[in-house]
């Protein structure tokens, strides 16, 4: 069990960290924002190592050889036009953390890495899928948690981020890092 809540403690950082910038952007507090992004984060963070486990046998290789590359340009994507509609003083439109939409992509593109940790369940015992419902929804429920107490942070502490840079600008760096935070691990330069 100490196990399964390390991985899924590794892969809620990034849920943690964009939910932080979502809540820096926010200001305020709402119970159905943070509630849809936590469950988004939360599903998917625990639907991608299925994926994994099941794709494994029929294609692995695949899967393993564009992962990295798919999650580092969705957030390259969205963090560049973040940056670029704050330095223009544009709304970015491409992150609304109220914005289902948004929401989604971020939700898809922070756990496409998972598919590597079904990929290694398949491979380290866990033949059946009842056996994968315990470390699931432990990844799901750690997600679902660190996504409302980063929302929460961003808005309780985000406003001396606020006074010194744009909030997007951030939000846009810290997701081009995260994709390549991604990408070098998967390319093994990490």
């Amino acid at each position: 069990m100490i196990e399964q809540l390390l991985i899924a403690a590794a892969l809620a950082m990034d849920c943690l960290t964009v939910s932080v910038v979502a809540g820096i952007i926010v200001r305020r507090r709402k119970a159905s924002v943070m509630l849809r992004m936590a469950f988004l984060f939360g599903f998917f963070q625990a639907l991608m190592p299925l994926a994994g486990w099941f794709l494994t046998s029929r294609f692995s290789s695949l899967i393993e050889a564009y992962d990295h590359w798919i999650a580092f340009g969705l957030l390259l994507i969205i963090g560049s036009k973040m940056i670029a509609d704050s330095l223009r003083g544009e709304q970015t439109g491409i992150f609304n953390p109220y914005g289902l939409g948004s929401q989604l992509m971020l939700a898809v593109a922070t756990s496409i890495d998972a598919l590597a940790i079904g990929i290694s369940f398949a491979c380290t015992g866990y033949d059946t899928l009842t056996s994968l419902g315990t470390p699931l929804l432990v990844i799901g429920a750690v997600s679902f948690v660190f996504s409302l107490l980063g929302s929460e942070l961003g808005i309780r502490f985000g406003e001396p981020v606020r006074e010194r840079i744009r909030p997007e600008i951030l939000g846009g760096i810290i997701l081009i890092c995260i994709g390549v935070k991604i990408l070098l691990e998967h390319l093994a330069i990490l």
